[in-house]
């Protein structure tokens, strides 16, 4: 194998074995033959998040003579990891059935676990709620889980940069990649060019518009037909005492409905920006909670709870959908996402600012930005049913999430679900080119992202021989 690697007497990489000084990152040297600068890596990674990180280690592992760049458009490492960091380690939460048996999961969440080494959560009785779930037709998965906490991600990020530099992998935050030039193996970013022998994209959910322009440049064929769409609900801990004992409760409700991304004690609902290819801007809401630290225990719950929605056609994008879906939200909010209690909900009547002072409403919320407003108007009744039905089942098993206080927070949407044609089992997509993580479809949250970026990197390893 003949790599490229940083020059022992310039800032340049040299190619083994061959004479020329090209440059590198930082210090570029001028293309002789015109142009932008170019630089030389074995590998390329778009997406400094968990299926990123988790191909660099191993490729790193495998053969630490490689050159590894990571690129990624923000001006910090991003990923599941800066968002509450909650891990889980059972099949097959975060790992889509249609690309994942259980015996391929399990070995490398194996690999996973021997990387991180977490410390799982203990539960208790949760037999009872398992039992009352039952006897509804649903589901209380038990998961092996860790929570660090937003701040505790972000001390775990800062280490794994860190060992990353200690290996030698450059990490370019802040520059994007503006296309890749197939038959070159060139990726191209504002500034330069950069020369690969493998390239894999990680780049995350929130870069699923950046992919698919891809995957269409490519002419990589795809399916985009999954969206998961919902709520987040905000209520107090004692209308919800299951956390107490399950940190990250799993529940499975009929019409595909399923609990996602439970926070508790030091939890706060968030918004999260996106933009549509037009340029439009809509936000979504999200969950996050501190590590646990009983001086700052605000006494709050949330969790989302969503509906996965499977198009057909004619539909041609459920992402389209999706992204039209938070527009309407954004306009009948003043641009804010929607929120409504449940006594207000019941009542058929919209949610006014009152509804957030008065007595009976026990509690502020913790997004004071989004806009009071009626849930009803702007989800599809049909969505609507199926989530009000598993709320009310879930009342059933731990009851009072239904309180009037209650907040349902809207929109909560999840665009994670492009499914490329893959070529094989490690999801390369083309000659030298492989996907991982959420955007492309193969993981659904922080281990199941790391694990495909280890199973992509083995097929990296074997074309790099």
């Amino acid at each position: 194998m003949t790599c490229w690697r940083k020059s022992t007497i310039s800032e340049g990489f040299t190619k083994a074995g061959t004479m020329g000084i090209i440059g590198w990152k930082g210090s570029p040297f001028p293309n002789l033959l015109g142009g932008a600068p170019v630089d030389r890596y074995d590998v390329i990674i778009v997406g400094s998040g968990p299926a990123g990180m988790g191909a660099a280690f191993t490729l790193k592992k495998a053969n630490p003579t490689l050159s590894i760049l990571i690129l990624d458009r923000e001006k910090y490492s991003t990923g599941g990891m800066r968002n509450d960091c909650k891990m889980n380690f059972t099949y097959p939460i975060g790992f889509p059935t249609e690309y994942w048996s259980e015996e391929a999961a399990n070995h490398y969440l194996d690999e996973v676990i021997d990387f991180l080494q977490p410390t799982i959560m203990p539960k208790n009785n949760i037999s009872v709620y398992q039992k009352r779930a039952e006897r509804l037709g649903c589901t209380l998965l038990e998961i092996k889980q860790t929570h660090l906490g937003t701040d505790g991600g972000l001390a775990l990020i800062k280490e794994l940069i860190a060992r990353l530099g200690a290996l030698g992998v450059d990490l370019s935050l802040g520059e994007t990649m503006e296309r890749v030039d197939q038959e070159r193996r060139v990726v191209i970013t504002e500034g330069r060019e950069i020369e690969y022998k493998a390239l894999l994209v990680a780049p995350g959910r929130k870069g699923f518009n950046f992919l698919q322009e891809l995957m269409h440049s490519l002419s990589i064929p795809f399916i985009d037909n999954i969206v998961d769409i919902g709520i987040r609900v905000e209520t107090r801990i004692e209308h919800y005492p299951i956390v107490r004992d399950y940190y990250d409760p799993k529940f499975y409700f009929p019409d595909k409905v399923r609990t996602f991304c439970t926070n508790s004690g030091n939890a706060h609902v968030v918004r999260e920006r996106y933009a549509t290819g037009r340029g439009d801007q809509w936000y979504s809401v999200n969950g996050h909670a501190f590590a646990p630290d009983s001086r700052h225990d605000n006494g709050l719950v949330n969790f989302a709870m969503l509906k996965t929605v499977r198009f057909t056609a004619p539909l041609a994008s459920g992402q389209a959908f999706a992204e039209n879906l938070g527009l309407q939200a954004a306009l009948m909010g003043g641009g804010q996402p929607l929120m409504q209690r449940v006594g207000d909900f019941r009542l058929g009547s919209r949610s006014k600012e009152a509804s957030f002072s008065e007595d009976l409403f026990d509690f502020e919320p913790t997004l004071r930005s989004c806009c009071p407003g009626d849930i009803s108007l702007a989800i599809p009744a049909k969505i609507l049913r199926a989530i009000w039905k598993a709320m009310k089942n879930l009342d059933t098993i731990v009851p009072g999430v239904l309180h009037p206080s209650t907040i349902m927070y809207y929109p909560e949407i999840k665009l994670y679900a492009n499914k490329p044609a893959y070529l094989d089992e490690h999801f390369r997509v083309a000659e030298h080119i492989w996907f991982a993580g959420d955007g492309a479809g193969t993981s659904r949250g922080i281990t199941g992202a790391w694990a495909s970026g280890i199973r992509a990197s083995e097929g990296m390893a074997k074309s790099l021989l």
